[in-house]
């Protein structure tokens, strides 16, 4: 499964892949703004969208592109390896299998 970062802090990429890695997931990180982010979202299972560290533009870009493509979303406000962690977790677990 691939998944798309969205946001995030430069110096915490290595440490997103890390946690991507550990759970078998293949990760790609956009923290800078880029021209055409749409096009380039298609191709992913699932996006995480830091929104603390994304502007308003990018962000309702690529929830554009995940509404037309059927690209599950999760968004979070903070961007530290814990949160993604969680969101990883989430998506390894089968819906309603996870324990409280």
């Amino acid at each position: 499964m691939c998944i798309a970062v969205i946001g995030g802090m430069d110096r915490l990429e290595r440490h997103y892949r890390q946690e991507a890695a550990r759970t078998g997931f293949e990760l790609r990180v956009f923290s800078q703004s880029e021209n055409n982010i749409a096009t380039k979202l298609k191709r992913f299972d699932a996006l995480v969208i830091f929104t603390n560290k994304v502007s308003h533009r990018v962000r309702n870009e690529a929830m554009s592109a995940a509404k037309l493509n059927g690209i599950p979303v999760f968004q979070y406000h903070s961007c530290g390896v814990c949160t993604l962690r969680d969101c990883l977790n989430c998506l390894v677990l089968p819906a309603g299998g996870g324990t409280k």
